[in-house]
């Protein structure tokens, strides 16, 4: 699962970019102090191999364009790494059955003059039978200067309802198919269908925290036809199956879309 730390970091770096927006006065053509932009973050690779343990991070170099977006970036990555030490020094001394690890790659997924988006993916390794999952989903507007969050996107309950209700029917058509590959049948598949209906159901409620990470899907002319909500391990579906996606097209999400950011999407 998430650490804590790593949560409430992200909700930490989304809200003080929010407030930093907010306080800014809008930019005009003859500005000349750019105050409102964060100072420049130094996104730089790390590698780092020790006997006890071993770190990995890796970023895009087109994040260092956006001061406040690589900001939340590096703040990600040393909320993960400062878990790792933590644990690390939890040993005093004792060397691990297995190195702790931390691997991290950050991804760029979309760079437009209207949306940026990046993935962080890894795990974190602190003993046990496996790591835990690192995933995020980082989507920067540089003309807002602004990070695109889930509640601020959809504007009303129904529709989250829509969201939650085609999220549950793409996963459980999954579920189901991956039975059939598997040629999972009688009390067995009876059992895992139940298992993993209740787990969709769990992890797709209609709530913003549930759908809390998400990356545009971008069409030709550079605006957004689908949003890709990203499930993490664990939150609807076992470790095992690793992380779900669903995709939500434009067209019905558009009806539930604060009225500010419907001329990104498709159709909009």
């Amino acid at each position: 699962m998430r650490s804590p730390r790593i949560a409430q970091i992200l909700v930490l770096a989304s809200c003080t970019l929010l407030a930093a927006c907010d306080r800014a006065p809008a930019p005009t053509a003859d500005a000349q102090s750019p105050a409102a932009v964060p100072a420049s973050v130094a996104l730089q690779d790390v590698v780092e191999t020790r006997p006890d343990y071993i770190v990995g991070i890796s970023y895009p170099k087109s994040a260092s364009n956006h001061p406040a977006l690589a900001q939340a970036l590096k703040a990600y990555a040393d909320a993960a790494r400062a878990d790792l030490m933590k644990a690390v020094a939890g040993l005093k001394g004792q060397k691990p059955t297995a190195p702790y690890d931390l691997s991290l790659q950050f991804t760029g997924l979309v760079d437009t003059p209207q949306v940026v988006a990046v993935a962080a993916d890894g795990s974190s390794y602190t003993g046990g039978a496996h790591g835990n999952p690192l995933v995020a989903r980082f989507v920067w507007l540089p003309q807002r200067q602004e990070m695109l969050q889930a509640d601020r996107l959809i504007v009303d309950a129904a529709g989250w309802q829509a969201i939650s209700d085609a999220s549950r029917e793409q996963l459980m058509t999954a579920l189901s198919q991956r039975l059939d590959a598997d040629e999972v049948e009688g009390a067995d598949r009876a059992e895992q269908l139940k298992t993993g209906s209740r787990m969709i159901d769990d992890g797709t409620k209609p709530a913003p925290a549930n759908f809390a990470q998400f990356e545009p899907v971008m069409n030709a002319e550079g605006q957004i036809r689908a949003i890709r909500f990203v499930f993490p391990p664990y939150q609807v579906a076992p470790y095992v199956e690793g992380t779900r996606t669903v995709e939500i097209p434009a067209r019905a999400l558009l009806p539930h879309v604060a009225a500010d950011y419907r001329k990104l999407f498709q159709g909009g």
